[in-house]
């Protein structure tokens, strides 16, 4: 993986709150998350990190991938993609505590309690996103591999408003589109009938996100473990 060429800013977070309020601060996001329950149940967070830590998120400065190809997959530009691995946190403080953040167990308890399911083995996954226009994701349903998925929506522009995940039906029909905004977020339990995606429309900027999974003890793509 290319390493990304970082400001001293965005290696250390200014005025960086502590591990234990990055803590409180999400958990109390979590208490307040809006569930919906159609057409499968999801979460709705809002100021999901503290102000510090999504703001160095946000401004990570990354070389600009080449030659990507849109046919609504992500593995179709694999050799692109960042995860937020320990090479990839040791030369990125924000990206370190984003991983310690998911890993604190007092969180993992409590997204496993907020949403049924158990957490206790589940290995953690967070990538990186960077999408601009011309990307689109066909309608799919995440591998049983992995156990919990939550977006955190992090750039600031009110041109991207409508650039959240598109949540189908069985059927593959649009129900809904979560808000796409600056610390904003989308959780949902993987499973048969939770198909979302992006469907092709133009993106006005560049749409970052963090992507959080807990997956399986048997994950095989080690390089993208946290």
């Amino acid at each position: 993986m290319t390493t990304a060429t970082m400001t001293a800013a965005q290696a250390a977070p200014q005025s960086a709150a502590t591990p234990a309020a990055r803590r409180d601060h999400f958990l109390a996001a979590l208490a307040a998350a809006e569930k919906g329950e159609s057409p499968y149940a999801h979460w709705l967070l809002s100021d999901v990190l503290t102000g510090d830590l999504c703001d160095a998120l946000a401004a990570l400065e990354l070389p600009e991938p080449e030659a990507e190809s849109f046919d609504g997959r992500r593995e179709t530009n694999n050799q692109t993609r960042v995860f937020l691995a320990p090479g990839f946190c040791a030369g990125h403080a924000a990206s370190a505590a984003t991983v310690a953040l998911f890993k604190d167990p007092a969180v993992v308890a409590a997204l496993g309690r907020t949403c049924g399911v158990d957490l206790s083995k589940g290995l953690l996954r967070i990538e990186y996103t960077r999408d601009r226009d011309g990307f689109w994701l066909e309608p799919h349903t995440d591998i049983r591999a992995k156990l919990f998925t939550m977006l955190v929506y992090l750039s600031d522009d009110p041109a991207l408003a409508d650039a959240g995940t598109d949540i189908y039906d069985a059927d593959k029909r649009l129900v809904k589109t979560a808000p796409y905004g600056r610390n904003l977020g989308m959780i949902f339990i993987p499973g048969d009938d939770t198909w979302h995606g992006f469907s092709p429309r133009p993106i006005r900027g560049l749409r970052r996100s963090l992507i959080v999974n807990y997956v399986t003890p048997d994950w095989r793509s080690l390089h993208e473990l946290a």
